[in-house]
């Protein structure tokens, strides 16, 4: 795709356009959820660009492949958001926009002389989506805080591990900033119910303000945590592999080296996966009859799986489990992944060409609408690729007047 010529927006939210004021990944994973149904977004990258494309093993000359779709879909001007003079520029691309997603701390918007109140006055009814740590207010609001640390706080942490009992390690990281990616999911479904708010038949026209925290976005995921602490007084513990009130549902061992995860939870999968085993007698088991049962003596029912697992390679196992029409599969690596077909099939697996990298294997569109699915119009562009255009096109500056504005270090 040529910079200069990005094809048109498809998807539902095709006509809405997004100034993302955003670094690092939960402004600019809302921005890409938005950016895949259809919506415009103008990325503003600080000099040298957003820090997520060194993100990562990287290419030499070309950076990291995550930002190929981490940025895809999007316009991206370099500037210098320190510059007085890069205010008005802002305030000028808000004229032109829907909503305004920023992740900076509390108050920093502010402080660089981008108040609500400026904001409104440029585009009366923006969306303006703050996502920050702790949120806009309370007692932490000025705490530093990454993904990790909402993760953390919002009880994840703790519940990603081994059972004390097990392991005196510390509890492990989830393997991706899901904290971040929730906050950005969050962001990106209230800068929809913002606008159906605003623009729906018979709607208010009113801007909104958006406050999502990136420590509340994990706690609201954490299912009946905080219910059962309040009604029973019980501490939800690390469980490892298993589901604390279902079984048999964990990760066993197989003869190649891999992990097949099987869910046996219901009396009737049970019943398939012990005649699957050759062990229908486990059914009627009275250590094994209900789940309740199960549950209380999984080590034992483990114990038996997990012998019988041990001797068939993973992708037999797989095979074998899906005949018997039992719920498991094979842990999945990248490569997993790569060559699925049901993720193939349904375009969640997809070859981009990227002009830093050639092909990229690119996450598909989440969530799928068949009949208006939104599109990956083009891969995370180059640093400040589309600043001119977006000067030119947006604020109508001339050539002269860009040239100006990078001279005095204002854009790149």
């Amino acid at each position: 795709m040529s910079d200069a010529a990005p094809p048109p927006p498809s998807g539902p939210l095709a006509g809405v356009r997004v100034l993302e004021l955003g670094h690092f990944i939960a402004a600019p994973f809302c921005t890409r959820l938005l950016a895949d149904l259809g919506a415009e977004v103008i990325k503003i990258e600080p000099p040298g660009g957003d820090p997520v494309r060194q993100w990562g093993r990287q290419v030499e000359g070309a950076g990291a492949p995550w930002w190929s779709m981490h940025g895809r879909n999007k316009r991206s001007m370099v500037m210098n958001l320190k510059h007085p003079r890069a205010v008005e520029i802002v305030l000028g691309l808000a004229r032109g926009c829907d909503a305004l997603v920023e992740n900076y701390r509390p108050g920093q918007l502010a402080r660089m002389g981008l108040t609500r109140e400026k904001l409104e006055a440029a585009r009366p009814g923006l969306i303006v989506a703050h996502i920050s740590g702790y949120g806009q207010d309370g007692l932490y609001r000025d705490r530093a805080a990454f993904g990790v640390i909402g993760e953390a706080i919002g009880g994840l942490r703790y519940l990603t591990n081994h059972p004390p009992s097990v392991s005196d390690l510390p509890p492990v990281r989830v393997g991706v900033s899901i904290g971040d990616s929730i906050a950005g999911l969050y962001a990106a479904f209230g800068v929809a119910a913002a606008l159906w708010a605003r623009d729906r038949g018979g709607g208010d026209g009113r801007g909104r303000t958006l406050d999502v925290a990136l420590t509340e976005s994990v706690l609201s995921m954490m299912e009946g945590m905080l219910p059962e602490y309040g009604v029973f007084g019980s501490v939800r513990h690390p469980t490892g592999a298993r589901i604390a009130t279902a079984a048999p549902s964990s990760a066993y061992p197989t003869a190649d080296g891999a992990w097949i995860l099987i869910g046996g939870n219901s009396d009737p999968i049970f019943e398939r996966l012990t005649r699957l085993m050759g062990r229908p007698d486990l059914a009627e088991d009275p250590r094994f009859r209900g789940n309740a049962l199960r549950v209380r003596n999984v080590e034992e029912l483990d114990r038996l799986i997990g012998a019988w697992t041990a001797g068939y390679a993973a992708r037999d196992l797989d095979r074998m489990l899906a005949v018997a029409d039992v719920p498991a599969t094979i842990a999945y690596t990248a490569a997993e992944i790569a060559a699925d077909p049901q993720f193939r099939g349904r375009g969640m697996v997809r070859e981009v060409e990227d002009p830093a990298f050639g092909a990229v294997l690119h996450a598909g569109i989440v969530p799928h609408l068949p009949d208006d699915p939104g599109a990956i119009r083009w891969p995370g562009p180059r640093a400040g690729a589309h600043t001119d255009e977006i000067l030119g096109g947006e604020l109508g500056l001339s050539a002269e007047e860009i040239a100006a504005l990078r001279a005095e270090g204002v854009v790149a």
